[in-house]
């Protein structure tokens, strides 16, 4: 388990801290990305991610989740401040926690995919792909959404 202490914050890769509750409502209500998300997908993906959460006191105001191998990649994901914690640079510890982990300075590839926050990223060095060509997807865009 990592952990860093910032001020009134603290960041944790603790799952035993995890406001599930939280995690699932932001992803599930106010996200662009994962509109909808039931929360039994919340809960798998808890289980088999290196996840991070962001506290106030005991209170979980942020959160992000890393798929990896530990070893050649990782893809970020899932990276949000609840609205009442913005503007208070906790995006930005967050993501230097993240790029302070050991392991992160032996991945070959780290990537990530975002439609707002290019220049969170990019001060982090992450920049859009040199060959966009390679890469391919399969991508269920409405995979959570209600079915009539």
């Amino acid at each position: 388990m990592n952990e860093r202490v910032i001020s009134e914050y603290t960041i944790s890769t603790d799952k035993a801290r995890l406001d599930i509750t939280t995690i699932h409502d932001f992803l599930a209500n106010q996200s662009y990305w994962a509109m909808g998300i039931p929360i039994e997908t919340v809960r798998k993906f808890i289980e088999h991610c290196l996840t991070v959460g962001v506290y106030h006191q005991d209170k979980q105001v942020g959160f992000a989740r890393v798929i990896t191998d530990y070893t050649t990649f990782a893809y970020l994901a899932d990276v949000f401040i609840i609205e009442a914690y913005r503007k208070k640079g906790l995006s930005k510890q967050l993501m230097q926690f993240i790029m302070d982990l050991e392991f992160v300075k032996d991945i070959r590839r780290f990537v990530l995919a975002t439609k707002d926050a290019h220049s969170l990223y990019a001060s982090f060095g992450f920049v859009p792909l040199d060959q966009p060509e390679l890469f391919m997807q399969i991508h269920h865009l409405n995979k959570y959404k209600a079915q009539p």
